[in-house]
């Protein structure tokens, strides 16, 4: 992919910096993921160089840094402004990484533009804003640069899908997303909930579009890392973007979540799926999708316990309110609705009411129990 001017009017210095940047997105993705890697915050040049040069030997595409940091609540650390995009400069110049980072408004970009950022991306909480994404698309006008769309935070992919039209309305030719999941509703094992299906929606609407996976912030430890990354790869998304840090512990921002870049590549050489004999690409595959199942396994149970908790509640509603725990007609109903439902799902329907009574005898016995 070629960077394009098209503006005269665009800022000189702008199109004085901005550089090329050709095959910025894998030609073969299933073979070779495209790996972004980097600490979630630049903190200081020496911490932002030491990753970079320990990154080189990893399989790292591109090296990303967070240099502003949407943070949740005031006085969190917000990044280091500016400054660190030319720390940023120095990653290209001595270890040839094209370079990352995210982009909340139209100042953002110019800055990044004037210093010749390689790639931007937009973050979920700014996806989730029209009139943000707008902002930096008029911003970005006469500029063809790789930009990167996050999830927003709900479950909305016409909203992820309304933010990368907005930018190829602007001229960008080839944007790419970002699973990162969605803001889960109670307590869960996730950072983010992985909502597997609303990638694979955006996916089927638009296949042409580079969709790649955040496992850390769908993981919000290093625990649960892999297992997102290889369900991930195993779903055919064409790259990954991890937080490395090579002192994680020590991070000043989202330090559980990072890995240092021995961790990357231990990673990464358990994914590569297609190196070695016949047998051990099946043996690998096989490994692949059990982990599939297992996470998949872990979501289920995730669900179970909040199911319950929900449950243990509307019992005790249902004791102060003098109400029976059993109520035949509002479960007959909710069984032909599930029955309804696998239908539509390729799910055998004796299985699933055999399932949900399950689930119900278990829901009445925590009801009593209040």
């Amino acid at each position: 992919m070629k960077l394009r001017l098209k503006s005269t009017k665009h800022n000189t210095l702008i199109m004085n910096t901005m550089k090329k940047i050709n095959n910025t997105w894998p030609t073969n993705t299933k073979e070779q993921p495209l790996i972004i890697a980097g600490p979630c915050s630049a903190e200081t040049e020496e911490q932002v160089m030491e990753i970079a040069h320990q990154l080189k030997t990893t399989g790292t595409s591109i090296y990303r840094a967070g240099i502003w940091k949407p943070r949740t609540r005031p006085g969190m650390f917000e990044g280091v402004g500016a400054e660190g995009l030319k720390w940023l400069q120095r990653v290209k110049e001595e270890t040839g990484l094209r370079v990352a980072t995210e982009v909340a408004n139209k100042d953002h970009v110019n800055e990044c533009l004037k210093h010749g950022i390689d790639v931007l991306w937009i973050g979920a909480r700014t996806t989730a804003n029209p009139f943000a994404v707008q902002e930096i698309a008029d911003a970005l006008q006469g500029v063809d640069v790789p930009v990167l769309v996050k999830n927003p935070v709900n479950p909305d992919v016409n909203l992820w899908l309304g933010a990368i039209e907005r930018l190829e309305k602007a001229g960008i030719s080839n944007p790419g997303a970002i699973h990162r999941g969605i803001s889960p509703l109670g307590k869960s094992i996730y950072r983010n909930n992985p909502e597997w299906q609303m990638p694979l929606a955006l996916k089927e609407q638009r296949p042409d579009i580079l969709l790649i996976n955040d496992p850390s912030h769908i993981a919000g430890n290093r625990q649960l890392l892999a297992g997102i990354a290889e369900t991930a790869i195993g779903l055919e998304m064409e790259g990954l973007m991890i937080e490395t840090h090579h002192n994680p512990d020590a991070a000043w921002s989202d330090a559980a979540q990072q890995i240092t870049p021995q961790a990357l590549t231990v990673l990464l050489a358990k994914m590569k799926l297609t190196t070695g004999t016949a047998a051990e690409v099946a043996t690998a595959d096989l490994g692949n999708m059990r982990s599939s199942i297992d996470y998949i396994d872990e979501q289920l149970i995730d669900l179970l316990s909040y199911r319950m908790q929900v449950v243990a509640e509307i019992g005790q509603y249902k004791r102060q309110h003098g109400m029976a725990v059993i109520q035949e007609e509002r479960w007959t109903e909710l069984l032909t609705k599930h029955a309804s439902q696998a239908a539509g799902r390729n799910l055998d329907g004796e299985f699933v009411t055999q399932l949900f009574n399950s689930i119900h005898r278990e829901s009445v016995n925590r009801q009593n129990l209040v």
